[in-house]
């Protein structure tokens, strides 16, 4: 059985689709470096912030959106997490599936309500329902259109240099 499906099947998530809390350092120096004290997590001002696998910190954006307040790194004594104004919070995207609802015909713009960046927007389209149109650019992947999207068609996704 391959891993990630075994890894579905025991309640945990792919490995790879993990999402650590904003301004982590890289997995290997993250998992090397942090405590799992929960100081992150008791941080987290959105409560998105939960005990993964092996008590390590994870998003979970099925319980709202990450406000990026800092908070999370601010509450560290471990120095798991990269410090600097410049710098971003992470390279994750939000990707709609094919399982939006808007492909089978129903009128939903949720995720685009949702969006206070305005990444997601539905252009007018004669004879038939707008398809959602993801300005990639404008999305920071905070994640506040996962939760209230009623088909579960949208996921988070870390995007490579």
């Amino acid at each position: 059985m391959h891993q990630s499906r075994r890894n579905f099947l025991r309640g945990r998530g792919d490995k790879a689709s993990l999402i650590r809390p904003p301004w982590t350092l890289s997995e290997a120096t993250f998992l090397e470096k942090c405590s799992r004290c929960d100081d992150c997590i008791r941080g987290c001002e959105e409560k998105i912030l939960v005990r993964g696998d092996g008590g390590f910190p994870v998003v979970r954006f099925d319980l709202g959106e990450c406000t990026f307040c800092g908070a999370c790194r601010t509450t560290c004594s471990e120095g798991v997490f990269v410090v600097g104004e410049a710098v971003q919070p992470w390279q994750h995207k939000v990707e709609i599936q094919p399982g939006c609802i808007v492909y089978k015909g129903v009128v939903c713009m949720t995720c685009r309500d949702q969006c206070e960046p305005r990444a997601i927007r539905f252009t007018p389209q004669l004879g038939g329902l707008s398809p959602p149109l993801l300005d990639a650019a404008l999305c920071t992947g905070c994640g506040a259109c996962i939760a209230p999207c009623p088909s579960g068609a949208i996921q988070v996704t870390t995007q490579r240099g």
